[in-house]
């Protein structure tokens, strides 16, 4: 299950999203290309990651920010920079430009504080852009409920794109990282699941004095829990259908 898009347009150009998507994506051009070693590529991670231990030690503070721009490879950066696509830009717009970078760098330096609770004498260095993100997510969910978000779904051999309310899919992508963080040793490495949980809460609670502001549950009344504005429609597009042609039989020799 891959979210493609939301049908919630933003009223204004979101250049703290441009900003941040450009700093990853070029940050990560510039590191995984100018380390000719494998050495000199884990010493980078080492001195700009998160390690647990050295948190709750109190060294390296700064890393709580810089592990938020770093990514362990293409599929990693990719997959965080859709979902800051899509969930950014109304986010940005719902605050303003700079009042969302602050959110996002708190959103990110909680998550990451919930991943060292989590493994507090941990040494593998944590990177990623993740926790921000899904403080992002958080925020988004409390403030457009109902918004509907295109997802794909494959199945083996099967592919489709369904619109569903934003409740649906963020909740489904919340359960998966409570369900892998039960499951997973945080000593170990792998994917930082209790750093997406906690990114989640923690943006999610960041906006409550916006949602309050906007009105509170009154906000979700008059909206129905969807934006408070048109949302986007796209064009279906459909692949043409054609028609198999079955040559004509030549009869046998006995008419059949």
């Amino acid at each position: 299950m891959f979210p493609l898009r939301d049908h919630n347009p933003s009223g204004r150009t979101p250049y703290v999203v441009y900003l941040l998507m450009a700093a990853n994506i070029l940050g990560y051009l510039w590191y995984s290309t100018s380390f000719s070693t494998d050495r000199s590529l884990a010493l980078f991670y080492s001195a700009f990651a998160t390690v647990p231990r050295e948190i709750m030690t109190g060294e390296a503070p700064l890393t709580l920010v810089t592990s938020m721009f770093i990514h362990g490879g293409i599929l990693h950066l990719a997959g965080n920079m859709l979902f800051l696509w899509i969930f950014g830009d109304n986010m940005e717009d719902e605050m303003g430009h700079l009042p969302f970078l602050l959110f996002y760098l708190l959103s990110g330096v909680g998550a990451t504080l919930a991943h060292v609770v989590s493994a507090p004498q941990s040494l593998v260095p944590m990177v990623g852009a993740s926790g921000a993100i899904a403080g992002v997510m958080g925020g988004y969910l409390l403030m457009f409920p109902k918004a509907r978000v295109d997802i794909l779904i494959i199945l083996i051999i099967f592919f489709r794109i369904i619109p569903v309310p934003a409740f649906i899919m963020l909740g489904l992508w919340l359960g998966m990282q409570f369900l892998g963080g039960l499951n997973a040793d945080p000593n170990l490495g792998g994917v930082a699941y209790w750093a997406h949980a906690g990114g989640f809460f923690i943006g999610l609670a960041l906006t409550v004095p916006l949602w309050i502001k906007r009105g509170g549950p009154r906000f979700w009344t008059r909206t129905d829990g969807q934006p408070p504005h048109p949302e986007t429609t796209y064009s279906t597009s459909r692949i043409p259908r054609i028609p198999r042609h079955t040559p004509a039989r030549r009869p046998g020799p006995w008419g059949k």
